[in-house]
């Protein structure tokens, strides 16, 4: 292998490098990779690009604020449809009296316990 190499390069930049390549072995939390988080933020990075055609400013800011609403409740381990359901008929209920804040996934969830 010539040190000129692509293959020879790659070796010698692994090499200066290996202390640190192999800290996951001496530390069982850690991940040889980070796919976990890859898998969780690739939603976001995709979003970015088709949320560029929402249509106009304000469906732009509904869109981002629905999604939150929504993450917020996966983060809480709600189940998305049925806080959905409940907060838009109390939204529509003239009976309702309790503050909006109350109907955030996070409080919401609290209630409902």
């Amino acid at each position: 292998m010539l040190p000129n190499s692509p293959i020879g390069k790659a070796i010698t930049y692994s090499l200066k490098l290996w202390d640190k390549l192999t800290v996951y072995l001496y530390h069982g939390q850690l991940q040889i990779d980070n796919n976990l988080i890859e898998n969780c933020i690739r939603p976001i990075a995709l979003g970015r690009k088709n949320h560029l055609f929402a249509g106009s400013y304000s469906a732009a800011q509904n869109a981002a604020m629905l999604y939150s609403f929504l993450g917020s409740c996966q983060r809480n381990n709600l189940n998305r449809h049925e806080w959905l359901s409940d907060i838009l008929a109390k939204f529509n209920s003239s009976d309702y009296e309790g503050k909006f804040s109350d109907l955030l996934s996070n409080r919401w969830k609290k209630q409902r316990v």
